[in-house]
C-alpha cells in the first residue's frame, strides 16, 4: 500500500546513528562516517525511513561534536565533506533518507565566531554572544545555572564580562537576537540541503537564547524534592527554567527563519529537541504554522523509565495536544539517557531474561504511536545500558563532573558490536577502543541477529514491513484515548479506511492488532 496523504516525516521510523559509537573504518578506535556506510544495508533491511546522525563537525569533542567548531565541515577523526556526500548517496540509493543533528543554541569556544568576539566590545563579532556586566559585587548577572553543574554565565578578562552557557563553558551560547546569526544559521541550512540532506534534527533548541540584558531570575521550583537520582542530586532542578532561562518566546525567531529555508526545498524536515517545566506547551508553541514541522518529545524519556500508569499519563498528554497531526516524534532510548530496556526493566518491575519481550514490545509500542519514531543504534537488538565502566574511563563530561555517584551518559554510547567472535565485535581493529566494549552485548551482535531468523532484529524488521500495509497508521495520524487494564495500554488508530486496535500487555508483554 501506497499513500500521497502524508509526508514521509508525519510516520517516518528514523534510526539514531552516534558516529562515534558505530563503526570504525580506519582502526583508531573512533566511529567515523566511511563505517557508518559500510553498514547501512543493515539498517535498510530493518525497514526504518530515515537515519538521523549525531554531530559529526568539526569539533574540539569536549561534549562529543555538541561543541561545533565548524558547521560546513566534517571533524577529522570522522572522515571528510566527500565522505559525507558517498554516505549520502549510498542512503538515498537504498531508499532511505538522511537527518543531520545541528546544535543551533551554542558552539564551541573554538569557534572562530567566538574566538573573534571574546576580543573586544567593539570587533565585527562582539554582540553574537551573550555578554553582560558583573553585578556591583562582581557577581553573575542572574542565578541561572548550567546543567552540566556550576554557574551559566564564565567570566572573560579581555571583555571584563560574563558570557552566558547552558552547558559546559566551553559551549558559549549565540545571541540569536542578533539577525546576523539567525542569517548564519540559514546559511548553515542552505549548505547541508544543498548537498542533499532530507532535514535537520536541532539539538536543545529550548535552550536558544535571544532576549536581551537585563535577564530575570529562576524561580525556585516548589516540587524539587531531593532523592538518588542525578538530576535531583543537581542545583540545577531546584529551579523553574521558563521563567528566564528557557523556552524564551524570542526564541520563534530562529523557528521561523530556518523554517523559511526549509520551505525552498523539496520535502525537508525540521525536529526540535526540546524540553522544561511544561513541554507539551512548548511543543506546541515551536511547531506552530511557519516554525518546525515537529519536535522531539521527552515525555518516554525519564531517566528511571516508566511504569504502566505513568506511560498512560505521559502519552495522553501528548496525544491530547497533537491528535490529527504529525507534528511530534515519539522515543524511549537516545544518545542521553540509559538504554529503555534497562531502564524500563526496573520501572515495571520485569526480571533480566525478560528484556527482549520488553523491547520489542517498546519497538512496536513507539511506531504505533501518532507522528514519527526515533529508534537509537542497539535498540534493534534490546541491548541492555553499560554499567560497569570505570571512572577512569568515563568521557563525558557530565557523568565526570558527578562521579561515582552518576554514571553519566557513556553507559548508552558503548560501541556497536557486529559480530560476536570477532575482536571487538567487529567495531575495529584498534587496540582499544574511544569507549571500553560492553562484552554482554557480543552475546547480541548486530550481524549475528540479523542473521538469526528469530532475533528480535528480524521480527521488528517483520512489524514494520507489517506497518507500512496499515491504513490507520500510514494514512492518518490520528488515535483514540487510552484505555486498557492496568497493565495494559489499548487505543485504536483511525484512518478513513481502517481503524485498528492495538493492544500492549505489559504482563505477558504481548503486543496484539484487530481491525474493528
Amino acid at each position: 500500500m501506497t499513500t500521497d496523504a502524508l509526508k514521509w516525516w508525519e510516520t517516518a521510523v528514523i534510526y539514531q546513528i552516534y558516529p562515534r559509537s558505530f563503526q570504525d573504518s580506519n582502526d583508531d578506535g573512533i566511529g567515523d562516517l566511511p563505517g557508518i556506510t559500510t553498514r547501512l544495508d543493515y539498517i535498510a533491511k530493518l525497514g526504518v525511513d530515515a537515519i538521523w546522525i549525531s554531530p559529526f563537525f568539526k569539533s574540539p569533542q569536549k561534549d562529543f561534536g555538541y561543541d561545533v567548531a565548524d558547521y560546513c565541515d566534517v571533524h577529522p577523526e570522522y572522515g571528510t565533506l566527500s565522505d559525507f556526500d558517498t554516505l549520502l548517496a549510498k542512503a538515498h540509493s537504498l531508499g532511505l533518507k538522511v537527518m543531520v543533528d545541528i546544535v543551533p543554541a551554542h558552539c564551541s569556544d573554538q569557534n572562530v565566531w567566538f574566538e573573534e568576539s571574546r576580543q573586544s566590545k567593539d570587533n565585527a563579532k562582539a554582540d553574537w554572544f551573550h555578554w553582560v556586566d558583573p553585578m556591583p559585587d562582581g557577581s553573575p548577572p542572574t542565578n541561572w545555572l548550567s546543567f552540566f553543574g556550576g554557574p551559566a554565565w564564565s567570566w572573560e578578562p579581555r571583555r571584563q564580562q560574563y558570557y552566558l552557557h547552558n552547558f559546559l563553558s566551553s559551549q558559549p551560547n549565540l545571541n540569536h537576537a542578533n539577525p546576523a546569526v539567525r542569517e548564519a544559521f540559514m546559511d548553515v541550512a542552505r549548505f547541508w540541503f544543498d548537498r542533499g540532506v532530507d532535514g535537520f534534527r536541532l539539538d536543545a533548541v529550548h535552550t536558544i537564547n535571544a532576549d536581551s540584558a537585563p535577564y530575570a531570575n529562576n524561580l525556585a521550583n516548589p516540587e524539587f524534592v531531593p532523592g538518588p537520582l542525578p538530576q535531583q542530586q543537581q542545583p540545577f532542578f531546584r529551579q523553574l527554567h521558563d521563567s528566564a532561562q528557557l523556552n524564551q518566546p524570542s526564541i520563534q525567531s530562529f523557528s521561523e527563519s530556518f523554517r523559511a529555508v526549509a520551505d525552498q526545498y523539496e520535502d525537508r524536515y525540521l525536529m526540535g529537541e526540546l524540553h522544561g517545566d511544561d513541554p507539551i506547551a512548548a511543543s506546541q508553541t515551536f511547531t506552530a504554522p511557519g516554525r518546525l514541522h515537529a519536535t522531539y518529545n521527552f515525555n518516554l524519556l525519564a531517566w528511571d523509565g516508566l511504569n504502566v500508569e505513568q506511560l498512560k499519563i505521559a502519552i495522553t498528554k501528548a496525544i491530547a495536544a497533537f491528535n490529527g497531526t504529525g507534528r511530534l516524534s515519539f522515543a524511549f532510548s537516545n544518545h542521553d539517557v540509559p538504554r529503555s530496556a534497562t531502564r524500563q526493566l526496573a520501572a515495571l518491575g520485569l526480571h533480566e531474561d525478560q528484556q527482549q519481550a520488553l523491547q520489542l514490545l517498546l519497538l512496536k509500542l513507539e511506531t504505533c504511536l501518532i507522528g514519527s519514531s526515533c529508534v537509537y543504534q542497539g535498540e534493534e537488538l534490546a541491548l541492555q545500558d553499560a554499567r560497569d565502566i570505570p571512572v577512569e574511563q568515563m568521557q563525558d563530561p557530565w557523568g565526570i563532573e558527578f562521579a561515582p555517584v552518576f554514571a553519566g551518559r557513556d553507559t548508552c554510547r558503548t560501541p556497536m558490536v557486529w559480530k560476536g567472535d570477532a575482536p571487538n565485535g567487529d567495531f575495529s581493529n584498534a587496540n582499544s577502543t574511544w569507549l571500553p566494549i560492553d562484552q554482554k552485548h557480543l552475546a547480541r551482535a548486530a550481524l549475528d541477529e540479523a542473521a538469526r531468523p528469530e532475533s528480535i532484529y528480524n521480527e521488528f524488521a517483520a512489524f514494520l514491513a507489517w506497518r507500512k500495509q496499515q491504513p490507520a497508521i500510514m494514512s492518518a495520524n490520528k488515535m483514540s484515548e487510552l484505555t486498557g487494564s492496568a497493565t495494559q495500554l489499548v487505543f485504536d488508530r483511525i484512518s478513513e479506511q481502517q481503524t485498528l486496535r492495538c493492544l500492549f500487555d505489559f504482563e505477558s508483554l504481548t503486543v496484539s492488532f484487530e481491525e474493528i
